[in-house]
């Protein structure tokens, strides 16, 4: 499971143009801010990103420009501090972009809307410092990423509709983002004409026959035949047949020549790696995750992979099947590949939350009757630094900011999986800015001073977020013999489960701060950051095309409604917020924020742990709506929320890695 806080990443290769340029392009670059410099590079699909206006002279210079992998080509833009021929013809080329007319064609004029309201953010590491065998592990890692890339591409449709995208260019920069045609812009997700493809059609994702997924409500015929034949279920496994012969076929038989491949490189970067004494958890975690790529078996290799930790591994690397949140009906294990640098911070706060493991989910069992507390052993979470993340780990817009895995088998029973905190996503300044920005939007002025600029607010959000999944009715838990997914189906479990994560986020900050581990004023800051957090996914709409619950932007509406309707939270549709431009602002009360946050868990848990269905389902109505058209009726207001949001840009991470 994760939490939330990617521009698509495609094939290297093609040639890259050397010659170089003494002086400044011939075109000034002033005419153009940084913002819009980036912005629109991304539109026309040109693999380069300002990344600071580091002497603040309006200007790009060539110390401030870096160059992105994973596009269709890779170009050098500078050599010995100054600027080849290459970069003069690309900002030329952008330029023109940003002057060119707004599309007459609506369904381009939407797609350019979409790609020209986000904030690209570079994800940057230079990784040339590193010993060779490390240099060479990571150069396998990157060509592992993209063949993840292509499988998952595979997997969501994307690859089976590439030849009808349309001929524009933004049009196949939308759709190597987005992972296909849709849009997913709170300002265009709803447009019927926003699409790469003329006619929009609707992606027809691999893992299901495209019959099946014509009938309305098709993931209920699913669960139906699941009854007679659970592997039609199982997340490693694909759909095939139609009618009555549904069958389910493993993974590497419906993908065996990605799988194979991958298989095969990743015992590349073992081999690698293993000059490395050191490193010997990562190879024979690496082994263990080739040979699974071509059995279909996870377990050997979730066994390998949580015996690696922040002690005993300078890497973070996680290549699997895991969420299934990218799937309609919830159910199917999207491939994904986490690769990253372990930040050795994490083992101050291991070092304070370990001794109260078990006092946690006692915590819990005594809030309901209904659950018994049970031993647990999983890791509380690792900082990692993202290097690169592809496949189902790269959202269109924003990252995943922690992650608890695996979701099934005996490593997540047994609660020995492992967690991850990123550190390095958010930090930095343009992220900050706009955050305060939007903020001052909708908060009072007394709210916002309580809104710290300090990441490890949301660290330790973050923290608790990512330990509550091992807590508590998790994973693959049962009440009378019955699963999550099996009684609430895969949609409303998805969301159950991320809103129990993050209420323990909220329920656990009092323990914390009792028990002296934080601070009081550690303690608001982190409600106050959980505030903004749930404001910001609340924002991007409650449902996706076709009544799909989002599960972040859901859970957030429950809670900031729960907080609403007890006191944390007030909110004066007359008040005027920090910016004074907008009518309708939150006030706070943290003084409630303990004794509510309990009452919140306590309703959570004890749904999860009877699998009551009809409880889930009021209290996802009360602030979500039944539906999309009955949004307005929550007495959350979504509308000002979302209106307020639209003004500034969202974020798309685009990746620049030195080897």
């Amino acid at each position: 499971m994760r939490v939330f806080a990617t521009i698509l990443l495609v094939a290297c290769g093609g040639s890259a143009t050397t010659t170089q340029t003494t002086t400044a392009p011939t075109t000034s670059p002033a005419s153009l801010s940084r913002l819009r410099f980036n912005q629109v590079a991304l539109r026309i699909g040109e693999p380069i990103f300002w990344a600071a206006d580091a002497d603040a002279d309006g200007q790009i210079d060539p110390g401030e420009v870096r160059a992105l992998r994973f596009y269709d080509r890779e170009e050098v833009w500078t050599r010995d501090g100054a600027f080849t021929e290459a970069f003069d013809a690309a900002y030329a080329r952008i330029l023109a972009a940003a002057q060119e007319p707004e599309p007459t064609d609506p369904r381009e004029r939407a797609v350019r809307l979409e790609l020209d309201t986000t904030a690209p953010t570079i994800i940057e590491n230079d990784l040339r410092q590193l010993p060779q065998a490390h240099r060479a592990f990571a150069r396998h890692m990157v060509e592992v990423g993209r063949r993840i890339d292509a499988l998952y591409a595979r997997q969501v449709g994307m690859t089976a509709m590439a030849d009808r995208v349309g001929a524009d260019v933004a049009s196949h920069s939308l759709y190597r983002r987005n992972w296909g045609p849709a849009c997913h812009g709170s300002a265009t997700e709803g447009l019927p004409e926003c699409s790469a493809i003329v006619g929009a059609p609707s992606a027809v994702v691999d893992i299901y026959p495209a019959a099946v997924q014509a009938e309305d409500g098709f993931c209920t015929v699913v669960e139906a035949a699941a009854e007679s034949n659970e592997d039609l279920t199982d997340p490693f496994t694909v759909v095939r047949g139609e009618g009555d012969a549904l069958t389910a076929v493993p993974y590497t038989e419906a993908y065996a020549g990605e799988m194979t491949g991958i298989a095969r490189e990743l015992r590349a970067a073992a081999d690698a790696v293993s000059a490395d004494e050191n490193e010997a958890p990562l190879v024979a975690y690496l082994r263990a995750a080739a040979q699974a790529f071509e059995d279909n078996h996870w377990e050997p290799a979730d066994e390998a992979w949580a015996v690696m930790n922040a002690t005993n591994s300078r890497w973070y690397v996680r290549v699997a099947p895991d969420e299934v949140y990218w799937d309609p009906c919830s159910h199917k294990a999207g491939f994904h590949m986490t690769f990253a640098l372990i930040n050795r911070d994490s083992l101050e706060w291991q070092e304070r939350l370990d001794p109260i493991k078990s006092d946690m989910e006692a915590a819990i069992a005594a809030l309901v009757t209904e659950y018994e507390a049970r031993p647990v052993s999983f890791h509380l979470p690792d900082f990692i630094e993202i290097v690169i993340n592809a496949g189902d780990d790269r959202d269109p817009f924003g990252a995943t900011i922690g992650q608890s895995l695996p979701n099934w088998g005996p490593v997540a029973n047994e609660g020995r999986g492992r967690t991850v905190a990123m550190t390095n996503l958010y930090t930095d300044p343009d992220s900050q800015a706009r955050r305060r920005e939007v903020a001052a939007s909708l908060l009072t002025p007394e709210a916002l001073a309580l809104l710290s600029d300090d990441p490890s607010a949301g660290l330790m959000s973050t923290i608790l977020h990512e330990a509550t999944h091992n807590l508590g009715p998790a994973h693959e838990y049962e009440f009378e013999g019955e699963t999550a997914t099996a009684a609430f189906g895969g949609g409303l479990a998805s969301m159950l489960e991320e809103l129990k994560a993050q209420s323990g986020a909220l329920f656990f900050v009092e323990m914390l701060r009792e028990r002296g581990v934080i601070t009081e004023q550690q303690a608001r800051e982190t409600y106050m950051d959980s505030i903004v957090w749930a404001l910001g996914h609340i924002s991007r709409g409650m449902w996706s095309p076709g009544e799909r619950r989002k599960a972040y932007s859901q859970l957030a509406a429950v809670q900031v409604g729960y907080l609403l309707g007890n006191g944390v939270l007030q909110y004066d549709p007359n008040a005027r917020p920090v910016n004074g431009e907008d009518e309708g602002a939150f006030s706070v009360n943290l003084e409630r924020f303990p004794e509510v946050a309990r009452a919140l868990m306590t309703e959570v848990v004890r749904i999860k742990a009877t699998n009551d269905r009809e409880a889930a389902i009021a209290l996802a109505n009360r602030y979500v709506g039944e539906t999309s058209e009955s949004v307005g009726d929550s007495p959350v207001p979504h509308q000002a929320i979302v209106e307020r949001y639209r003004r500034f840009p969202r974020t798309t991470f685009v990746y620049a890695l030195e080897l």
